[in-house]
């Protein structure tokens, strides 16, 4: 799964008198994994939370990167179907991931659970404490005292124009917490473990980790530290769901 920000590489191309062509750079990601393997960008769109419809094939992704963008209007990638925690998928289980109806955002049968059982994670040039969702559903696996289950619900128009009512549901913090995810600390931590290995090219930073590794790093400090190194919140207040 790739999470980035390709500022930096359309900078470096226009440095270079050339010009940067995003599904020429998909493609070589597509080439990379082959026909075995799975390729998937974060479609992510929070705004059904507000009460705002979700049209599977029109809601954009919301500030997870212009890959993901991309990649839907492509005829190779398809659209996991959750109204909030998207995937624009390519490859071997694209029709697996694709069939998922999970309404919890972070559950054993969604597309989170598919990340830790199997996938390695890409970051190009933005670090995890900036786009690493995947935080929220060991959070919810383990249990966590400053996050509950929410429900939302809006209109939903499916892959064939139908419009009806949903509702989905996402680990969300109580505001009275004052709840912030930080995960450097478990990054530095996993760094230098070796668990994510760095390469640098063209003075663009690209980072790889297993989820599974990530998963085992946060599990043990939410059951053994408080999750102090993957979240800050005010402990011993009485927290109402917001």
């Amino acid at each position: 799964m790739v999470s980035s920000d390709i500022k930096k590489l359309i900078l470096t191309a226009l440095e270079n008198g050339e010009e940067f062509d995003i599904n020429c750079f998909i493609d070589s990601l597509t080439e990379k994994v082959g026909a075995d393997g799975t390729l998937l960008f974060p479609t992510y769109n929070w705004d059904f939370c507000k009460g705002k419809p979700f049209d599977y094939k029109k809601t954009k992704p919301d500030k997870v990167g212009s890959l993901g963008k991309a990649a839907l209007k492509r005829s190779d990638f398809r659209r996991t179907y959750h109204a909030i925690y998207s995937f624009a998928v390519f490859g071997k289980d694209q029709d697996y991931l694709c069939a998922m109806s999970n309404t919890d955002s972070f559950c054993t049968d969604s597309p989170f659970a598919y990340l830790h059982k199997y996938v390695k994670a890409l970051q190009i040039d933005v670090p995890l404490s900036q786009c690493f969702t995947f935080v929220h559903y060991v959070e919810q696996q383990v249990g966590v005292p400053y996050r509950f289950i929410k429900t939302f619900t809006a209109p939903y128009i499916d892959a064939g124009g139908h419009s009806e009512v949903r509702s989905y549901s996402m680990y969300v913090r109580y505001l009275d917490a004052n709840v912030k995810n930080i995960i450097s600390p478990i990054e530095d931590d996993l760094a230098q473990s070796g668990a994510i290995k760095y390469q640098e090219i063209n003075e663009i930073t690209y980072s790889t980790l297993m989820f599974s590794d990530f998963y085992n790093a946060a599990e043990y400090d939410i059951i053994n530290n408080d999750a102090k190194k993957i979240a800050s919140y005010e402990k011993g207040v009485t927290f109402v769901e917001e």
